[in-house]
């Protein structure tokens, strides 16, 4: 057993018989994050990269908006992740149920209101996208082994700066996100989410200033609405030879 996975062993039945045969299942950990002592939301997590989520739910969740923001993250092994910051309120936001699950499923209705500030301009040529592809395919062994997580990885500079994954799609965005406010990854990137773009995937990535998002699967019509609200490029159905951009193609170039 690893840190991320146990060890089980189940019955495989066919047309053919049974037999036994050992399966990697994935941890899945309730983790409460707390700001400045003050606890504002729980999640079911992957232990892995706790801080960088705390960060990037806070982020999420509209408490956090800068880097130099961010003073400590401690992980508690009893479930919590502790995030000081220097903020002007923890006081509980007004917020929207969305498409997610847990404490990821909810944004702060402020997100959603006002103008976007000017993404951080860059081009990804579609050399870029194999090789994204195909890193995030060789990294993923998680995946492979469990084939119960969601991924999502920050390409920037000519490779594949951050990667993370979590038994919820939010959650393995947020882990980027939270890498990028801990200093760990630039916003001037693409993000490559194996998830759905729903509206506060897309929104949080918005508020980030990240101009390009992409994902294997597919967009809602409120993700669609907000990244051509935001400008952003925005990706779909993506794989190593092809990319469907439902919205502001020219970043994408070759």
């Amino acid at each position: 057993m690893s840190n991320v996975t146990l060890s089980h062993v189940t019955t495989v039945i066919t047309t053919h018989g049974r037999h036994q045969q050992e399966e990697q299942v994935a941890i899945e950990t309730p983790y409460t994050v707390a700001l400045n002592d003050e606890p504002i939301g729980a999640s079911m997590v992957l232990p892995i990269g706790l801080a960088e989520f705390g960060v990037g739910f806070l982020f999420g969740q509209g408490y956090i908006r800068k880097p130099e923001e961010v003073r400590e993250v401690i992980v508690c092994p009893e479930g919590r992740i502790a995030v000081y910051a220097d903020v002007v309120s923890t006081q509980p936001k007004e917020v929207i149920i969305t498409s997610g699950c847990g404490g990821t499923g909810k944004i702060p209705r402020e997100m959603l209101e006002g103008a976007f500030d000017p993404l951080q301009e860059c081009t990804f040529t579609i050399d870029e996208l194999r090789a994204f592809i195909t890193r995030v395919q060789q990294i993923s062994t998680l995946g492979r082994e469990t084939h119960c997580v969601h991924g999502c990885g920050l390409w920037a500079d000519g490779g594949v700066r951050v990667y993370y994954e979590d038994v919820g799609r939010h959650n393995a965005v947020d882990k980027v996100l939270g890498a990028i406010l801990l200093g760990k990854a630039p916003v001037r990137g693409a993000i490559y989410t194996t998830g759905r773009l729903t509206s506060d995937m897309v929104l949080k990535c918005a508020r980030m200033g990240i101009p390009i998002v992409l994902s294997r699967t597919a967009t809602s019509s409120l993700g669609l609405a907000i990244a051509r609200q935001a400008g952003m490029t925005l990706g779909a159905y993506a794989r190593a030879d092809r990319l469907n951009v439902f919205n502001a193609p020219e970043r994408i170039i070759g």
